[in-house]
């Protein structure tokens, strides 16, 4: 087993790998999904796929291959313990209705074992597949391939849906089982029915290789899909732990870089305690995020809403571990630096980023620095109108809820006047606050596939009109889409510009998408390098690799655009469009809300 192998090493073995069998490799997309409102980020691979999932030609053919960067921010909390974080890589490869099962777990099989790629001894590995049940049949085909291939049949474990299937993610739509592959610890069973659907810590998972051959209809049958599809995903960082050998993914070579700089610049150890080594796991996951977050080619800001809510949150958390270590305001800027410069040569917009991704920090720092001051000011009043000895757990909560005041640095202050807290009723009111926040999250963080109904098509071709509409009327070339959001019913639209639009410049901005609206051309696509749709002048965010092919939209001399959604026929199916509201996002960028009526 290769346990000195590193994250550039086993990106480039993996890309290898899979181009030799015929993969084209292709980039990472960005963090902030297209066309999908049930995600704020990219949470896996397949996200930035999904319309070749469902059977859309993608440029590249039916056999791809990447590094995905990923963000799931579900379990922030848990950031500080030996596995959890939120951004990671998935190393990923995809058949779109080209090959199936006979290949792929061979294939898996190869990269796993021999001695040129990770060669991991086939004694520690183990594998699951699904055991079937009244819906689908068990699937002996993967369990049999598995042990052609050189597993021992009683380390092919078969289990239910829970464990090895995936999808749909909504109520309907494409799914199939997965068979998961597991590096064995030599720990201990923990039962005799040990297997690795325990948590016991024997079974480490290292890979899926998802087999989407199902549609789940509304009347809750499975049905073969036309398109059968191959899904894998590797994480990065959990696999070099694993093959590395280490306790914690804060100890491969990802994290070692800017754990160094934590020390450096707090003067602690990592290991010196559970309590500093938690921190600085905590600093630099998150400071790690943040970096990824803005330096994205949608750069996200901090605020109070959507994805900048969620950098807010992460780089107020940094903020806080790094004063229990004393770290001074404004050193967090060097962390963030460091991993600009070890991940700039595979992500390039984290150099042409790297300094408004420091200044962004700065700033928040500064920002959250006063608001720490508000909230200490509230707490003297708090405290100066007590009665008897103990903060009430409602009054805690609201310094945190409001102010965004620690609890920790709450009860310090407490201590310091003799004061006590009941923690209690602030767990409880925490609790509740959480238990609201998750029930809003799994509508908001849910996943699964991008909604490609004609009505979001309509509203997907009419950003592009708009965006070039904004670009005429405001006479910037800078005025560059940094996101959205498209539902059935409206199109949410995010592009830097400094100032509020005037009325007229909205109105005229409506008259000429109209105006390309009533000229009902055809939408035509062509797919071509990104070195040719550049030359021709399509707007687009050219970060993705030259000789990479892309589909460039042209809606006659109106808009030439680089884009992978849904697309209406022709620009007459859109109907009238009008801007509901013109808003500021986030320091620098605008959104617009608009409509399409009949």
């Amino acid at each position: 087993m290769k346990t000195d192998i590193t994250a550039k090493e086993l990106r480039n073995m993996w890309l290898g790998f899979f181009k030799d069998k015929g993969h084209t490799v292709i980039s990472s997309a960005s963090l902030i999904p297209d066309n999908d409102p049930t995600v704020l980020f990219t949470t896996a691979g397949m996200h930035p796929l999904v319309p070749y999932l469902l059977g859309e030609k993608h440029p590249g053919g039916t056999r791809l291959t990447d590094v995905q960067k990923c963000v799931r921010t579900g379990d922030i909390d848990d950031v500080g313990d030996a596995s959890h974080c939120t951004f990671f890589e998935m190393l990923g490869n995809w058949s779109l209705g080209d090959y199936f099962k006979k290949e792929m777990i061979p294939w898996s099989y190869e990269f796993l074992t021999s001695e040129k790629y990770l060669g991991i001894d086939p004694e520690r590995l183990a594998v699951t597949v699904f055991e079937g049940d009244s819906d689908c049949p068990r699937d002996e085909e993967s369990a049999d391939l598995w042990a052609n291939a050189g597993i021992k049949r009683e380390r092919i474990f078969y289990l239910p849906k829970e464990h090895n299937w995936w999808g749909p993610a909504g109520v309907t739509g494409p799914c199939g089982s997965d068979t998961e592959m597991f590096i064995d610890t030599g720990k201990p069973a923990c039962c005799p029915e040990c297997s690795p659907a325990c948590h016991c810590g024997k079974y480490l998972e290292i890979w899926n290789d998802v087999f989407m051959q199902f549609n789940k209809t509304a009347e809750g049958k499975y049905e073969p899909l036309k398109q059968k599809n191959v899904d894998t995903g590797m994480g990065l960082e959990r696999t070099l732990a694993t093959l590395q050998g280490k306790k914690s993914v804060y100890e491969t070579d990802v994290f070692k870089p800017i754990i160094g700089k934590i020390e450096e610049i707090s003067g602690a150890k990592y290991g010196d305690s559970e309590e500093v080594t938690r921190a600085m796991r905590i600093i630099a996951d998150h400071i790690r995020t943040s970096v990824f977050m803005i330096g994205d080619e949608k750069g996200v800001s901090p605020s109070n809403v959507d994805q900048g809510y969620i950098l807010r949150r992460l780089l107020r958390r940094a903020i806080r571990f790094a004063k229990k270590l004393g770290i001074a305001v404004g050193q967090l800027a060097s962390v963030a630096q460091v991993i600009v410069d070890e991940y700039k040569e595979v992500y390039t917009e984290l150099s042409v980023n790297n300094e408004r991704i420091i200044n962004e920090i700065n700033t928040e720092e500064l920002r959250f620095e006063k608001t720490i001051a508000s909230g200490e000011k509230e707490f003297e009043k708090v405290a100066h109108y007590l009665v008897g000895d103990t903060l009430s757990g409602k009054a805690a909560f609201r310094l945190y809820d409001t102010y965004g005041f620690p609890i920790e640095m709450t009860i310090e202050l407490a201590q310091e006047k003799g004061l006590k807290v009941n923690v209690e009723d602030f767990n409880k009111a925490f609790a509740e606050h959480q238990a609201k926040s998750h029930a809003g999250a799994e509508q908001k963080f849910k996943g699964g596939l991008a909604d490609n109904t004609e009505a979001t098509a309509r509203l997907h071709t009419a950003t592009h009109l708009m965006h070039r509409a904004l670009k005429t009327v405001l006479n910037d070339e800078n005025a560059n889409q940094k996101g959205s959001n498209i539902t059935e019913e409206r199109l949410r639209f995010d592009f830097t510009f400094p100032r509020p639009m005037t009325k007229e410049e909205i109105a005229e901005v409506e008259r000429l998408v109209n105006e390309a609206i009533k000229a009902d051309v055809e939408i035509v696509c062509e797919e071509m390098s990104v070195e040719e749709a550049k030359a021709q002048g399509a707007v687009g965010l050219f970060t993705q690799k030259y000789g990479e092919k892309v589909k460039v939209y042209t809606m006659g001399k109106f808009s030439k655009e680089i884009c992978g959604g849904p697309h209406a026929k022709r620009t007459g199916e859109l109907g009238k469009f009008r801007i509901v509201k013109e808003q500021s996002s986030s320091a620098g960028v605008r959104r617009i809300k608009a409509v399409l009526e009949n």
